[in-house]
């Protein structure tokens, strides 16, 4: 749960562009060695148009004892988050969790395979580092829409070497999922960082394939969709309210803003603690969690407030709230 984190006090160190878009980000926390797995994230305590707000950053590389790497991408559109951490120089002191990691890389498997997105190369990039400084057999597939949008691929090219394998979308190279995973051996791990559109395919072809459900295991960004965010209408009838969900904020922060507070805790659509009824719906609900089954999200009655969104319309929920009865 979110209420347990550890928060520390930190010290914004040195920034640089790794893209054009992205920006390198070291965080010095104080009193502390900095020391994770890879696959971990912290969070960091920020201010967004004068409210308080927190945003989730996987660590990048490995552990160096000296301090955190995150890399934040310029968004559009954006909820504020990384305008305003785009914005951060040193010295400037700000507040961070300690490192939790909800993909975390199995070692000691017999071979692996390494597939990021854009921006999920993030927490990648320090699982193909811990695996070939121990020698194990594995694969990095890195597929962006331009070499130049591409972070850390030069140091990544220069560390693996074969073992890496760039797609270029602006040269029209497409990452072949479901070759790549035929060609896996039968007791392989995959791990997939990306938009949601390469997880959907990533766990659909695995589902396909027969193999063992756990040996996939992946992470994905709050702000994958299907559709660009849009302002829709949200009522809880339970409660008498309506409001309007900016396309700027998610379900969960607007609700909770109308009084209203859903349990949650990863807000990135992977523990479905927040998830709601939905009771009715006018539209089409843009599903980006990784929680509900294709199965359910077809059907329509369950929504993940922190991520999803509905596209055209609106959305009718039981938060599952009740008036205490004396």
């Amino acid at each position: 749960m979110r209420g347990d984190m550890t928060w520390l006090e930190a010290t914004v160190g040195a920034t640089r562009d790794v893209t054009a878009n992205i920006r390198e980000i070291e965080i010095v926390p104080h009193g502390v060695s900095p020391t994770w797995t890879p696959g971990s994230h912290i969070e960091v305590a920020i201010e967004v148009d004068g409210r308080p707000d927190t945003r989730c950053y996987s660590l990048v590389g490995e552990p160096d004892g000296a301090r955190y790497r995150i890399a934040v991408k310029r968004e559009q559109p954006s909820r504020g988050g990384s305008r305003t951490m785009r914005a951060l120089a040193a010295p400037a002191r700000l507040r961070v969790t300690s490192p939790r990691n909800l993909f975390e890389l199995e070692l000691g498997r017999p071979s692996y395979l390494l597939i990021a997105g854009g921006i999920g190369i993030t927490p990648i990039y320090g699982m193909a580092l811990a695996l070939a400084r121990r020698a194990a057999p594995f694969r990095l597939l890195y597929a962006c829409r331009a070499r130049d949008e591409a972070a850390y691929l030069p140091e990544l090219s220069d560390a693996l070497g074969d073992r890496l394998a760039f797609f270029d979308a602006s040269r029209g190279q497409r990452l072949d999922l479901a070759a790549e995973i035929a060609a896996l051996a039968p007791d392989a791990q995959v791990y997939v960082c990306g938009p949601l559109r390469l997880l959907d395919e990533a766990r659909r072809i695995w589902a396909a394939s027969g193999r063992h459900p756990s040996w996939l295991r992946y992470e994905t960004f709050a702000n994958s969709g299907r559709h660009a965010p849009e302002p829709f209408w949200l009522r809880v009838p339970s409660r008498n309210l309506e409001i309007t969900v900016p396309a700027d904020k998610t379900a969960l922060d607007a609700l909770a803003e109308a009084g209203i507070e859903v349990m949650a805790d990863c807000r990135r659509g992977e523990c479905g603690l927040c998830m709601v009824d939905v009771i009715g719906l006018e539209g089409e609900i843009d599903h980006r969690d990784v929680f509900l089954s294709d199965r359910q999200k077809r059907e329509n009655t369950k929504l993940c407030a922190c991520v999803s969104r509905v596209v055209g319309g609106g959305v009718i929920l039981d938060t599952g709230y009740r008036e205490d009865v004396l």
